[in-house]
């Protein structure tokens, strides 16, 4: 029925429609003495009350504001939204007399709502509203760096997110990210700058788990005149469990699926003598792998004609920070390996070996290395997991963990093989919806220091978000450049 439609009269009741302010439209049923007889009169039972907030008019809205739908003596029965937009998805109150949007609204969009409610007096009363949102004039674009859609991935995988403006209203940001497992996950997300933005699970994905990923962006305010311009999107699935500790003091990498170890595999590490010749200590990720990749310590400031000057192709690479550090072959280190330390600053192993390690990597795994006396800084590449989870948390604007919602109907995974360990898993029954600057060192969300020059990859196996590493898996936008690897 349309706004101002008058309902055809009957004996006992008279009816009109009435619009109300400019600020909501309301429709109100106005019940008239059409009474016959000389009987006693009842009072009439209380009408409800339909209420929509923004309401009807020519004026345009701001996007980050909610649709509310309110009644009063009734509870609401259905509430309707047709756009051209994003799907608009709300929560109604525990006693029925509110609706209100979970997410903000799409610039430039126009949106139709209806709404019906019962009053006391068993009757249905409806109400409606057209509006137009503001259109982004400055809009904040969304990069998903990692992981890639559909991507298979280790168990210590981040979400990494940047902006290409400044976000001031981090809080806001912070509650526009949705994020949903197989496994309700405790985790929390952490600014590194005003433009970088991580989540990481308190302890790794279970194995075997899938994650869904929501930035709910379109028309939040993320400074002043900037809004989110869209929705981005991501699903991703956790393979087997993989880990990694290379010790630094005795020669090896232990590698282990699952929780057993299956290869004992002889290294060498950074020989040291100067700081960037030292290998990085701590929580370290495999970020992307690679056939081949060109080492260059002209990006560390030893160019032609310096004593240690080297330009060299490595092969079978997998890099674990964005100092320059990979596990890759040497096979001109064979000798050194599993007795001395000889790298510039890279993890040595035999060509046979560093096949199987980069055929057996995903992304995501985590590569310890103990002994070391440089230790891995948390913005250096996806060293996140260097942070304790209290100051990991203490870098979310809202200063708090989420709890993953659970996908529904997904298997909820294998948790981690570590005995002891606290996985991060959190009760079902426990719902959540929702910096630090950069080191001069490196930078962060997987960008290394400039452009590697990587050759083609394992078909079938994962590789980097940078643009020039042949293969890159679909469904994200590519990392920034990085640069010529320095270590070897």
């Amino acid at each position: 029925m349309k706004l101002g439609a008058t309902m055809p009269v009957n004996r006992r009741h008279c009816v009109r429609w009435v619009a109300g302010t400019a600020l909501a439209t309301t429709l109100v049923l106005i019940g008239a003495a059409c009474t016959s007889g000389d009987g006693p009169k009842r009072e009439a039972p209380p009408l409800a009350k339909v209420t929509i907030t923004p309401g009807g008019g020519p004026a345009k809205v701001r996007p980050d504001g909610s649709i509310i739908v309110r009644v009063a003596g009734g509870t609401l029965q259905d509430v309707t939204i047709v756009t051209k937009g994003n799907r608009v998805d709300g929560v109604q109150s525990a006693d029925g007399t509110q609706w209100r949007s979970r997410w903000t609204l799409d610039p430039g969009t126009k949106y139709h709502v209806f709404a019906t409610a019962l009053g006391a007096d068993g009757k249905t009363q409806s109400a409606m509203s057209s509006f137009t949102t503001q259109k982004a004039d400055n809009p904040l674009a969304t990069t998903i760096e990692a992981p890639a859609d559909h991507e298979t991935v280790g168990v210590g995988m981040p979400i990494v997110l940047h902006f290409d403006k400044d976000v001031t209203e981090k809080q806001a940001v912070e509650r526009a990210l949705e994020v949903r497992s197989s496994r309700p996950m405790q985790g929390a997300w952490h600014w590194f700058g005003d433009k970088d933005l991580v989540f990481r699970t308190k302890g790794h994905w279970p194995r075997h788990s899938k994650v869904e990923f929501v930035a709910h962006m379109s028309g939040v305010r993320a400074a002043k005149n900037v809004f989110g311009a869209k929705n981005r999107t991501l699903k991703f699935q956790i393979g087997d469990e993989h880990s990694t500790v290379a010790s630094e003091d005795d020669h090896q990498m232990v590698v282990s699926k699952n929780g057993q170890p299956v290869r004992t595999i002889p290294i060498s590490m950074g020989r040291g003598g100067i700081r960037k010749y030292i290998t990085t200590n701590g929580n370290h990720l495999t970020m992307e792998k690679a056939q081949a990749v060109l080492m260059d310590s002209s990006t560390l400031g030893c160019g032609p004609g310096c004593a240690d000057y080297y330009r060299q192709m490595v092969y079978w690479a997998v890099r674990i920070s964005n100092s320059g550090e990979y596990a890759h072959s040497a096979p001109w280190s064979v000798g050194s390996q599993g007795n001395s330390n000889v790298s510039h600053g890279c993890v040595n192993m035999s060509p046979s070996n560093a096949i199987w390690f980069h055929n057996f990597s995903y992304r995501g795994d985590p590569f310890k290395i103990t002994g070391s006396s440089r230790e891995l800084e948390p913005d250096n590449g996806w060293g996140y997991w260097q942070l304790s989870w209290p100051d990991w948390v203490k870098g979310s604007a809202l200063k708090r963990p989420v709890v993953t919602e659970r996908i529904p109907g997904a298997p909820s995974g294998t948790p981690p093989a570590r005995p002891g360990g606290d996985d991060g898993t959190a009760s079902p029954t426990t719902s959540a919806t929702p910096g630090r600057t950069p080191s001069a060192a490196a930078t962060p969300g997987g960008r290394p220091q400039g452009t590697a020059t990587p050759g083609t990859r394992t078909p079938g196996t994962p590789t980097s978000l940078t643009p020039g590493v042949s293969g890159a898996p679909g469904g994200s936008t590519p990392a920034r450049p990085a640069s010529p690897s320095p270590s070897r």
